[in-house]
């Protein structure tokens, strides 16, 4: 697993947020980093492959294509994670019902 993956799954895992996330979780045709089925919620953490010729409309239909099964769908850089991983919970806090805030 990246580093980055590394450092989110530490703070994902063991319901710290209150929920249970899966790492590498299958939907349709794709396998997205984190999932929390409780709350349809994906999470992709994207490496410098995602920032070559091509991946961006890749990846734009790849978002559109979870998004169509009822997922919110949230992506964040290498960049995020490791320099600022309070940002990024924060992001995910902001999706989480309000009875668990």
């Amino acid at each position: 697993m990246p580093k980055p993956e590394a450092l989110l799954w530490a703070r994902l895992k063991g319901k710290e947020l209150g929920y249970k996330f899966r790492r590498q979780f299958s939907i349709g045709s794709f396998i997205v980093d984190f999932y929390c089925p409780e709350l349809r919620l994906a999470i992709e953490v994207d490496g410098d492959s995602h920032f070559t010729e091509g991946a961006e409309e890749a990846d734009r239909v790849r978002g559109s294509e979870i998004e169509s099964y009822g997922i919110t769908f949230l992506r964040f850089t290498n960049k995020d994670v490791c320099e600022n991983m309070d940002g990024v919970l924060e992001r995910i806090f902001e999706r989480l019902p309000e009875s668990s805030k």
